[in-house]
């Protein structure tokens, strides 16, 4: 048996069992009512029975737009008695080669009952009736699983059927969807994935793909996957965003594999996937894998950078970024320019090639780039700033300042709502020693955050803090505290501390250190044994709080105390230029000079830029003679290169000079350590940055 329509240009006609019959001649009945002398006109014309009649008058109705009358022909046929009748014929065996035509014919006659079905749930759906569209969609594929109940094999099954089955299998979840019953959308998804339907590539592809997108987007927390369709040794996604990455990885797989057609989107929903549970190198992987000619080179090289970079693996992601911004690719563009100045940014020998990537991206920020000006000027700003503090020489120094200094007031000018270019003004102006220019606007960045950005607290207290005005600093301090959320308070906490010594109050300190040390031990307790990075605003390293309860015992020369606490650091940090020279200053408070003298010296090749060392090493080698005197001055040079505002190092090089009898020069050291230590900070300002 065939049913079906066939149409030319002028005559339309419906066909099955052999015979045809014109449709104009239903639809005349239709359009006067007579859905009775319709369905008997197909019955005695195509030899249909009752169902059949009706699944075919019905589809004529859904075709021709008229859905409600689609929906009163549908009613009443009798699914159960179609299920029935196929899987008797699918449990007869043909007895010779050919015998399988009445169970084609079956296959033929339940294709068109579950046809119907199917599309009264679409007629459902266009009446805005979901829940009753999905009940009569999932009528459907419970009707296929019951005739097949192994799962549908494909040498066995019409083609018309398996179409079927497909469409209802992608429509199912949809529909629930629509009528706001997630967790039936979720099952149904799942057992579009899960059972054997027998879906082609394609229509699996975007089942996979829709399912990713809902547990990304809805807001609805999926369940996991029941234990019954679990097996042995297989990964169970934990949450939502698993899932979903799953099925977009499984997606690109397909895609590599050549079972599916590219679809960009995919890789776009995996990077905002893998971008929030930040696993860009595992999205770096993804890109990587992709075969040539899906992406152009160069939007490769930039979108392995920007993965790259995001997962802390900036020398490579630079690599990239070089050759994309050759002149004979695509030296202009403007996003791996700014991705390049920022990753050089982030390391004072590479300032200098992110100052030319961000003047380059100033110069071209033009017509529909215009708007990148702002973020260009900045970049500028932050890199000048960063180059200036590896100058050769102090011209330089105060050259690229005052250029870094009007590249940010450039920047403020163009991005006024931006609060981030007026936070770093404030902290170059205070690296500068500007604290009058630092103060208003570390003031400006508190009133446009409202107060609730943490670092906003510690800039406007440490600024206090240079000024000398302690006791306002501490009241600031106090007042972000109080603002300040506990797991938040590590900061300000050890700020706090640094604040009490600074007042000479060594016992509040010592105090504050142990709440302090309190609150990191609790977080490492809630949120396990990973280290807290130190650079994240509200969270301290317990390494740092060691450290300086090590350094405070050892001003007080508690020096019993003061080695509990730095062996207690060392636990934590085994190899560190810090604890190496907090033992060297502990051993010269002893007397033992040659010892500390060796552990400097280990400071220095642990961290070779490591100041306070350089420094320590200096003071004690004036102590061995006029010998060790030029020794001792290019190891003070030597730190003020790298930190020039280090007041320590301007007076330990004095004292070098004035022990070589060169009194001008020991002036001219002890002037600037003077002027340096009326404005220097409890902190170092380059650590808000």
């Amino acid at each position: 048996m065939e049913s079906g329509e066939s149409g030319g240009s002028s005559v339309r006609e419906v066909r099955a069992n052999g015979n045809s019959i014109k449709t104009s001649e239903v639809e005349a009945k239709l359009d006067e009512g007579n859905i009775q002398e319709a369905e008997s006109a197909l019955r005695e014309g195509l030899s249909l029975n009752f169902e059949e009649a009706r699944a075919l008058l019905g589809k004529l109705e859904y075709q021709r737009g008229n859905v409600e009358g689609a929906l009163r022909v549908f009613d009443g046929i009798d699914l159960q008695a179609a299920i029935q009748r196929l899987q008797s014929s699918l449990s007869d065996k043909p007895a010779k080669k050919g015998g399988g035509s009445s169970s084609t014919s079956s296959q033929h006659a339940a294709s068109l009952v579950l046809e119907a079905i199917f599309l009264k749930s679409k007629s459902l759906q266009k009446l805005g009736k979901f829940t009753d569209a999905a009940s009569e969609c999932k009528r459907v594929l419970d009707a296929v699983e019951k005739m097949f109940s192994q799962g549908i094999p494909d040498a066995q099954v019409d083609n018309k059927l398996q179409e079927i089955v497909s469409h209802a299998v992608e429509l199912l979840p949809e529909l629930w969807k629509q009528a706001g019953c997630y967790p039936e959308a979720i099952s149904a998804y799942r057992n579009a994935l899960l059972s054997q339907w027998n879906l082609d590539n394609d229509c699996c592809a975007r089942i996979q793909k829709a399912f990713a997108m809902f547990l990304l987007y809805s807001g609805v927390e999926a369940n996991p996957p029941s234990l019954a369709v679990q097996t042995e040794g297989s990964y169970v996604p934990k949450n939502n965003l698993e899932e979903a990455i799953l099925l977009l990885m499984i997606l690109v797989r397909k895609f590599c594999l050549g079972k599916t057609k590219w679809d960009p989107s995919v890789m776009e929903h995996l990077t905002f996937a893998l971008s929030v549970c930040g696993q860009t190198s595992v999205l770096a992987k993804q890109f990587e894998e992709l075969i040539p000619g899906v992406y152009h080179r160069i939007d490769r090289w930039n979108s392995l950078a920007l993965c790259l970079s995001a997962a802390g693996q900036n020398k490579s992601a630079l690599d990239l970024l070089r050759k994309s911004l050759h002149r004979h690719e695509r030296p202009n563009d403007m996003i791996a320019l700014l991705l390049a100045a920022r990753i050089c940014n982030e390391d004072p020998h590479l300032a200098a090639e992110g100052a030319g990537y961000a003047q380059r991206a100033v110069n071209n920020a033009k017509g529909l780039d215009e708007h990148l000006k702002g973020v260009s000027l900045r970049m500028l700003g932050l890199c000048l700033g960063k180059q200036a503090k590896v100058a050769s020489s102090d011209y330089e120094r105060s050259h690229l300042q005052a250029k870094a200094l009007q590249s940010l007031d450039e920047a403020a000018r163009l991005e006024q709502k931006n609060s981030d270019i007026i936070f770093e003004l404030a902290v170059q102006y205070a690296e500068h020693r500007n604290l009058s220019a630092a103060l208003h606007y570390a003031n400006m960045f508190y009133h446009e955050t409202g107060g609730s950005v943490l670092k906003g607290w510690r800039l406007l207290a440490l600024v206090l803090s240079a000024q000398k005005r302690f006791s306002e600093a501490e009241m600031v301090t106090d007042a972000a505290l109080d603002a300040t959320a506990k797991w938040e308070q590590g900061p300000l906490l050890r700020f706090k501390a640094k604040l009490k010594i600074s007042q000479s109050r060594p016992m509040d300190a010592i105090e504050t250190y142990r709440l302090l040390l309190a609150l990191v031990q609790a977080q490492r307790k809630s949120f396990g044994p990973l280290r807290i990075s130190s650079q994240v605003d509200d969270k301290v390293d317990e390494f740092d709080v060691w450290h300086g309860l090590a350094n405070l015992y050892a001003s007080l020369s508690h020096w019993k105390d003061a080695e509990i606490c730095l062996q207690k650091a060392r636990e934590l940090k085994e190899h560190s230029a810090a604890t190496a020279h907090t033992e060297g200053v502990m051993l010269d408070g002893r007397g033992q000079d040659q010892e500390a003298l060796a552990t400097a010296t280990n400071a220095t090749l642990l961290e070779s830029s490591h100041v306070p060392s350089k420094i320590l090493m200096g003071a004690l080698m004036m102590k061995m003679g006029p010998k060790a005197l030029p020794a001792a001055r290019s190891l003070l040079t030597d730190a003020l290169r790298v930190e020039p505002t280090n007041r320590m190092a301007w007076y330990h090089l004095g004292l070098t000079h004035k022990s070589d009898g060169r009194m001008a020069d020991a002036a001219d050291c002890f002037q600037a350590a003077f002027m340096l230590e009326e404005t220097d900070p409890i902190e170092s300002f380059s650590t808000m940055l």
